[in-house]
């Protein structure tokens, strides 16, 4: 039964809207970071399913010609992650439950509720709410690998998705752990193209799960988080002078930390009050408005993947057609830090 099941459950699932299916085994789990360890959230559930959505490579053509920037981050980034994905998890967690399995359905945007903020409701807990590691997820559903910008690749598409996931105890068959070409082959494209600096080249996060060593950069969320809100002003367009003399302090105030601060809300609420474009962003979308567009960890990394032959998605034509722009300061008599573009 289980591999009849797996194979209707997949087909059911790319009809309804899914490009990627995957399916781990929950064991797999073991040696994932506590505080993200979804077996916390359903102890009985025996696979994870994982259901990869594409993001349509001419989304991000506006970007890389700097002519239309709403596009990727309205519908390929805050439409899958809170109408596309969420409609076929609960299609999907259906299907499985009409036949008497229950599911756990589990989209990205939960995390504006809480992420491990509350305090255990039982020694051995973890804090409330777990946060699945989505890359490590997709990962341990077969899917691909963990590159060294942290954005998951796969060999459809590289870095050109988004995850929605559920937890299961219906009887299914897991896929195997990717095991072919290594899609990352440390070529720091993503280092040398990241308009912020977040992405270091030379420190690392190591994992080991399924057996495997997990390894990516040490990324700085702050600085990646505010860069891809903000970009730095030779990449942005709409910036005015008040949103510069901004991030100026801010990446100034960060660049020599050595411990590394996730915690990124204070200054993005600040951000919105200078920068019309991520106050938009948030209001209508409650997505950040994606400035850089993955210059480095997207973009940059898909070209060379493409370069490379990898991808099973291959177009007719190269991505990059024209030199990459960039514009004048918008305060010209300010000269701008080599590493941060401010």
């Amino acid at each position: 039964m289980s591999a009849e099941l797996t194979a209707e459950l997949k087909k059911f699932a790319r009809a309804q809207g899914a490009d990627l299916v995957g399916i781990g085994s929950m064991d797999r789990f073991e040696g994932a970071p506590r505080n993200s360890d979804p077996r916390y959230i359903m102890p009985e559930a025996k696979y994870i399913i994982g259901l990869g959505f594409r993001i349509h490579r001419g989304t991000l053509r506006g970007i890389e010609e700097g002519t239309h920037f709403g596009s990727y981050p309205s519908l390929c980034y805050a439409n899958v992650n809170d109408v596309h994905a969420p409609v076929v998890l609960r299609q999907v967690g259906s299907f499985i439950e009409d036949i008497g399995y229950e599911t756990f359905l589990f989209g990205n945007s939960i995390v504006r509720y809480n992420t491990n903020g509350g305090r255990p409701v039982r020694d051995g807990l973890p804090n409330p709410d777990v946060f699945m590691h989505f890359r490590i997820a997709a990962f341990i559903c077969g899917m691909g690998e963990i590159g060294w910008s942290k954005v998951f690749l796969t060999p459809e598409f590289g870095p050109r998705q988004r995850f929605a996931f559920i937890l299961t105890d219906a009887p299914l068959e897991a896929d195997p752990l990717y095991d072919g070409e290594p899609l990352c082959d440390r070529c720091m494209r993503c280092v040398a193209e990241c308009p912020v600096g977040a992405i270091p080249k030379d420190e690392s996060v190591k994992v080991t799960v399924a057996g495997r060593e997990l390894e990516w950069g040490l990324i700085d969320l702050k600085r990646c988080g505010l860069g891809w809100q903000a970009a730095n002003p030779e990449l942005n367009p709409f910036a005015k002078e008040e949103t510069v003399e901004y991030m100026r302090k801010v990446m100034a105030d960060e660049r020599d930390r050595v411990q590394r601060d996730p915690e990124i809300w204070e200054p993005v609420a600040e951000l919105k009050k200078h920068f019309g474009y991520t106050k938009n962003g948030w209001h209508y979308f409650r997505h950040p408005g994606a400035i850089c567009g993955g210059k480095g960890c997207i973009r940059g990394c898909m070209i060379h993947l493409e370069e490379r032959g990898c991808l099973k998605n291959a177009f007719k034509d190269k991505f990059r057609r024209r030199k990459p722009w960039k514009l004048e300061p918008v305060d010209a008599e300010a000269k701008l830090d080599s590493k941060t573009g401010y």
